[in-house]
């Protein structure tokens, strides 16, 4: 289960630092917390489908990009 986290963590990454974002400003535009956010590049958090969504939006890409893997 740790693996699929870590998959995603890294293209949320991948997105944010295409889109010259840093933690903070990704966390901003997600109405989410910037630990919450670094967490979950590490693979260390569970990620629900609706904050999935929020980062999708900020990102402005699609939630299955960022489970495309």
């Amino acid at each position: 289960m740790a693996e699929i986290n870590k998959k995603v963590g890294l293209n949320i990454k991948k997105y944010r630092q295409k889109c010259g974002f840093t933690q903070e400003e990704l966390a901003f535009n997600a109405d989410l917390h910037r630990a919450y956010i670094g967490q979950i590049e590490r693979g260390e958090k569970n990620i629900g489908i609706q904050n999935l969504e929020k980062i999708a939006k900020a990102l402005r890409v699609t939630s299955s990009k960022l489970l495309n893997f």
